[in-house]
């Protein structure tokens, strides 16, 4: 089979999309975050964020170098390290479900409150200008159809929550990974499992029961961890869309791309 290029792909305005979206009934609008929603990695932000902070907890540190000694030289410099472990998965070296893992509790030893605090430090107002305008006005305009808008991502749920505020989606609306709370604090583990590949379409079709079983009007993704939830929808639509994710287009024959 042929691979797709972008171009190949039938593209929707915003404008056409919205005008169906006016038509359906209501339903749900799920969108992938990180290059979907916005532009960049928000887990990135969180973990080399903390890395770089010098007050990274100790269970998170002991944590993360049991798991870079694998893998990479262990260094006095635990930012080292981390960047170290990170080069070695972009290398092919760590599997990035593991990796997606280790940023999820990169903030072990943290309160939430003290998690939430340095989130806020991360994602201000500016952070709108990272949004894909796109995208935005289709969410936006959903919403005030009265459509529910959901995010389906990988990344940290403190983080997460903090960028889909920004997009004017509520903390409840947001499907993300959950690192693990004892007592007060955060722990070097995660509820598994997280909404990554596959286990993004389910987690959201569990949230969408709970929300009185709403159809999944249209989904939004730009890489090929998001086919699956691609699929499930009624409008699935590629947004600046990664070659894997074009590759995958002739297995997804309602796939749209997103005008800019």
């Amino acid at each position: 089979m042929t691979t797709k290029s972008p171009s190949e792909i039938p593209p929707v305005s915003s404008r056409d999309l919205i005008r169906e979206l006016e038509r359906a009934p209501r339903g749900a609008l799920a969108f992938d975050g990180d290059g979907t929603l916005w532009s960049g990695d928000v887990g990135e932000d969180f973990y080399f964020g903390i890395l770089d902070s010098g007050t990274m907890g100790a269970s998170a540190r002991d944590a993360l170098l049991d798991e870079a000694r694998k893998v990479v030289e262990v260094r006095a410099d635990i930012a080292r390290v981390g960047r170290d472990y990170y080069a070695a998965y972009h290398a092919g070296r760590v599997d990035e479900l593991l990796v997606c893992e280790v940023m999820t509790w990169i903030s072990a030893g943290w309160t939430e409150g003290e998690t939430r605090a340095f989130v806020d430090s991360v994602i201000d107002d500016a952070f709108v200008e990272r949004l894909h305008p796109e995208v935005a006005e289709v969410a936006r305009a959903a919403r005030a159809m009265g459509h529910e808008i959901f995010v389906v991502s990988a990344s940290p749920r403190p983080i997460v929550e903090a960028a889909a505020a920004i997009a004017g989606i509520p903390r409840e609306n947001v499907i993300a990974a959950d690192a693990i709370v004892q007592g007060d604090r955060f722990i070097a583990a995660v509820r598994r499992p997280i909404p990554y590949g596959p286990g993004k379409s389910s987690a959201l079709r569990a949230k969408l029961e709970e929300r009185s079983d709403l159809p999944l009007l249209a989904a939004f993704g730009d890489s090929a961890f998001d086919e699956d939830m691609l699929r499930a929808s009624e409008r699935p639509v590629a947004v600046r869309p990664k070659p894997k994710l074009v590759a995958r287009a002739p297995h997804l024959p309602k796939l749209r791309v997103l005008a800019r």
